[in-house]
């Protein structure tokens, strides 16, 4: 589910302010994303519900590395990853 051309993929949904603010940080911090609406995608919806167990938008998957994702608004995280991006 994940691509590697962007860094990083945010699973969100409609009016949904931790995924809106998520990927404002990101914009504002030169990080790619591929935004997915799990709204609009069921097999989005089925991957983050089932396989990585989360229940809370926003969804973020490291696309490098697929073991390192989250849910919700961490923004130690998303520090941690503006900052690896930048060192990249």
């Amino acid at each position: 589910m994940t691509s590697s051309i962007t860094d990083y993929t945010v699973y969100t949904k409609p009016d949904c302010r931790n995924c809106d603010r998520t990927k404002e940080y990101f914009d504002s911090n030169g990080v790619t994303y591929e935004a997915v609406d799990i709204t609009e995608v069921p097999a989005a919806l089925e991957y983050i519900t089932q396989e990585l167990g989360y229940s809370q938008a926003p969804v973020i998957v490291n696309n490098s590395d697929d073991q390192d994702h989250w849910s919700g608004l961490r923004p130690d995280k998303l520090v941690q990853a503006a900052m690896t991006h930048k060192a990249a």
